[in-house]
């Protein structure tokens, strides 16, 4: 007999050894219908099969539908498959090379004589609709590694032959078949194409073999693939809003910053793109002095043996960047940490003085793949919100619920409300022993239970150095972007010789907490005007506020009302120039001011402005220190 144990801890008994699809079906015969796949095991050990996958022994099985995660990523991976299917029926010489899942969908790259077109992508997509209809099983077989080699090579597929060439020899490899198409895959995959209903091709871009500049460039067909048909148009409807809030778009549009072909990945702000980052840059540092930290600066460029010590030089060589002098190596920064540690133990530190915090505007700069480089999101030179915490293992706890409290109200600030929380465990390269990595992940988890944050654990995604907590914020249209960290360090102090002296008088290496609330600025800010489609609150604006004459006879009292909001320290402008004043109205609407005051003889005389709020809303005539009082007001609750 085989027992089988199900989620809700309930066993189920075979005569003999069953497939997964058998156990659904002795559930229910809605089950057996929706079931995707199958989960053998529990925790970090269980995997995913197929549900012709047979269990041979007693085993915990969760029976995986379209509504679970993993179940997703199955139909994904499959529709990747279908799309590689689709190819070869309508462009037989077309060769096929890998198709993975990737966040929201998929892709499958492809050797073809000439590029697609928009009315190919049609047609694939038209095909796929087509084969899923059929709905034709799919089945795994098992080869060894030089018989598939050679079954590869038989049908005119070279790039498969020489993926499975460099699997070492005497293994066996899987291999799946829906209709006439036949592909290398470890799966799992759906049981038949009628359980992929839901997809669309999105577009096509270039990708070398194997990521290789010296290979040939294939054509990678992107798409996405969802449970319903109401997920999938969500999810349109999410992109056609994400592209009218491009930040690179906006960036241009509103004349904020741009990147040059001459410093690829580096920014140049623009006078209103600067204005912007000097508000967030005033915002923060408020934050640092009203939660006790203290402003430090570092230099930007460090000798290569500081960099030997900490580690970074034998765990991120590859992303810095370096130079040389009298025969000194040195690296520019890519992180902040190791220059505090450096001013920490610049003087003798007692147990009273802790926990010291410093934070620094520290510029960085890391040697991004161009591939990888999005606008100002992902940049080679960014500055970074970067504090350090020096602290005793009684202070951890502490200092991380403090810490969550005070990324909550900035994000909140912000505009940011859904945080998502998660764990990041010990990866296989770090520094330090196991059970220096136990205290600080237990400390981590339990600081979070402490704020009363549920948090996900997301497994060897620790820094080399430390565990860290990662709070990710949700934009307007649902977007997850990762800002804020906090890393529990044992180790950079003391492989840097920081020392406090102890209430006994002796000597020991303080616990060095790495946190940042919005990260990289460039990025923050990026993510800012995204969120806000550019129609950033009044105080974040560049410009807060446009003053417009109807006529030349408005200009000197137009100017007036300019000195007297700059007073208030208000970011104002004047329009003087001689056009209709629709048209003035106009242009300051797209270039999303929060406020438009327009003058003419009747304000003039009475001392009052005429009120636009952004979004066309006309908020009439008033006196300006009526007006003064509501922008204070916003700027004050941040609205």
């Amino acid at each position: 007999m085989i027992s089988i144990e199900l989620p809700d801890g309930s066993k189920r008994s075979f005569p003999g050894p069953v497939t997964v699809a058998e156990v659904a079906a002795s559930i229910g015969t809605g089950l057996a219908k929706a079931a995707i796949a199958g989960k053998v095991g529990r925790g970090a050990e269980a995997r995913v099969v197929d549900t012709s996958h047979r269990l041979e022994a007693d085993a915990a099985l969760s029976i995986l539908t379209d509504k679970d995660p993993e179940g997703l990523e199955v139909i994904r991976h499959s529709t990747a498959h279908l799309l590689a299917y689709a190819v070869k029926e309508l462009f037989p010489d077309a060769q096929v090379t890998i198709g993975p899942v990737i966040e929201n969908g998929f892709y499958y790259d492809f050797s073809y004589k000439r590029p697609f077109t928009p009315e190919d992508l049609a047609a694939i997509e038209a095909k796929m609709a087509e084969l899923a209809k059929k709905d034709e099983k799919v089945e795994r077989r098992v080869l060894p590694r030089d018989e598939a080699v050679a079954y590869f090579k038989s049908i005119g597929e070279d790039y498969k032959a020489e993926i499975i060439s460099s699997i070492p020899a005497g293994e066996a490899v899987s291999l799946y078949r829906e209709g006439g198409f036949e592909d290398l895959c470890r799966g799992p995959h759906v049981p038949s194409t009628g359980k992929l209903k839901h997809f669309k091709l999105m577009k096509v871009a270039g990708a070398y073999w194997r990521g290789d500049h010296r290979n040939e460039m294939l054509q990678r067909v992107y798409g996405t693939a969802w449970a319903s048909k109401d997920d999938l148009q969500k999810y349109l409807t999410m992109l056609e809003e994400a592209e009218k809030r491009d930040h690179r778009k906006l960036g241009r549009e509103l004349d904020l910053f741009h990147i040059d072909e001459h410093a690829p990945g580096l920014v140049f702000w623009h006078p209103k793109g600067w204005a912007l980052w000097q508000n967030v840059e005033q915002y923060m540092r408020q934050v640092y002095r009203d939660n006790g930290y203290l402003e430090v600066k570092g230099p930007q460029i460090l000798d290569k043996s500081l960099w030997e010590k900490t580690g970074h030089w034998a765990n991120y060589r590859e992303n810095m960047f370096t130079t040389e002098s009298e025969k000194r190596d040195y690296a520019l920064k890519p992180m902040n940490c190791p220059g505090h540690v450096l001013i920490f133990k610049s003087q003798l530190r007692s147990y009273r003085d802790l926990p010291i915090r410093y934070g620094e505007f520290g510029q960085c700069h890391r040697n991004e793949p161009s591939g990888s480089m999005h606008g100002i999101m992902r940049v080679r030179g960014f500055t970074q919100d970067d504090g350090h915490i020096f602290c005793t293992e009684d202070h951890i706890l502490d200092e991380c619920v403090a810490y969550t409290t005070l990324l909550q109200k900035v994000y909140a600030d912000f505009g940011f409300k859904d945080i998502i929380y998660k764990v990041a465990t010990r990866p296989d390269s770090r520094i330090g022993s196991d059970a220096l990595w136990d205290k600080a992940e237990q400390a981590l988890m339990e600081a979070l239970r402490r704020s009363g944050c549920e948090f996900e654990i997301s497994p060897g995604e620790g820094a080399f150095y430390g565990p860290k907590i990662e709070y990710t914020l949700k934009d307007a249209i649902g977007r997850p972007w990762q800002c804020g960290t906090m890393q529990v360090d044992f180790n950079m102090a003391q492989r840097l010789e920081a020392e406090y002296v102890t209430e006994t008088s002796g000597r020991a290496h303080p616990v060095m907490l790495h946190r940042a609330i919005i990260g990289s600025f460039e990025r923050f800010i990026g993510i800012l005007i995204e969120q806000h489609a550019g129609a950033l609150p009044a105080w974040l604006a560049p410009q807060q506020v446009s003053v417009l004459n109807i006529t030349d006879g408005q200009a000197d009292y137009a100017e007036e009302v300019v000195k007297t909001l700059q007073k208030q320290g208000l970011r104002v402008a004047a329009d003087l120039r001689n056009e209709k004043i629709t048209y003035k109205i106009r242009e300051h609407s797209l270039q999303k001011v929060p406020y438009i005051l327009v003058v003419g003889d009747k304000e003039k005389a009475s001392g009052a402005v005429a009120v636009r709020a952004r979004g066309n809303q006309d908020l009439g005539v008033m006196p300006l220190d009526a007006f003064r009082a509501r922008i204070a007001d916003d700027i004050a609750r941040k609205a």
